[in-house]
């Protein structure tokens, strides 16, 4: 992950001053997953979820759960829910979403990143001709296990977020990084 995507999580965190249960969707057993974010150090519990297999890494277990279905966890369970660079490579992210809904509490903060899209236009190269001019970039195709989607900060907005209290989204990084955030109500 980069270190600009981890400090933006990081930032949403501490704001929302987290301090119960926190799931991530596709936690890794490494530096790298948002579970490490300084800001969760004070949580009471760290669970994450991934396809990849069981395993545990300092302070928290990884469950093998498929996103889609997260049958193991009742409604209402966790007080915060991450997910980062997880929905681009699921064939199915609308029922994630759903289950993500279902899992954070009311009141509850959930923070999504994706690769995105924006109006952001590289520097110092000449765009010839309409197509090129009304382009954007994208984060290349990275196949883990597959890669089916790119999301625009209207999504963010009008999908991910939908119904949700003080909406905040943040874009990062060329290609570009939407992270957003919101309160379950």
């Amino acid at each position: 992950m980069h270190p600009a995507v981890f400090q933006v999580f990081d930032e949403l965190c501490r704001s929302h001053n987290i301090r119960g249960a926190v799931l991530e969707v596709g936690a890794t057993p490494d530096e790298s997953t948002l579970l490490n974010l300084p800001s969760l150090a004070g949580v009471t519990e760290k669970i994450g979820i991934n396809k990849a297999g069981a395993s545990r890494f300092k302070d928290f277990s990884i469950l093998n759960v498929d996103a889609n279905a997260m049958t193991c966890f009742p409604d209402q369970r966790f007080d915060t829910v991450l997910c980062n660079s997880v929905l681009e490579h699921d064939r199915f992210f609308w029922k994630t979403l759903a289950e993500i809904r279902r899992v954070a509490k009311t009141g509850g903060l959930i923070v999504i990143g994706t690769p995105g899209y924006t109006k952001q236009r590289p520097r110092g190269i000449l765009f010839g001709g309409d197509a090129l001019r009304h382009s954007t970039l994208t984060l290349g195709i990275h196949n883990f296990p597959g890669d089916y989607y790119r999301f625009s900060e209207q999504t963010f907005r009008e999908v991910f977020f939908e119904g949700m209290k003080d909406v905040v989204i943040r874009t990062v990084l060329v290609p570009p990084r939407i992270i957003g955030a919101g309160i379950r109500p």
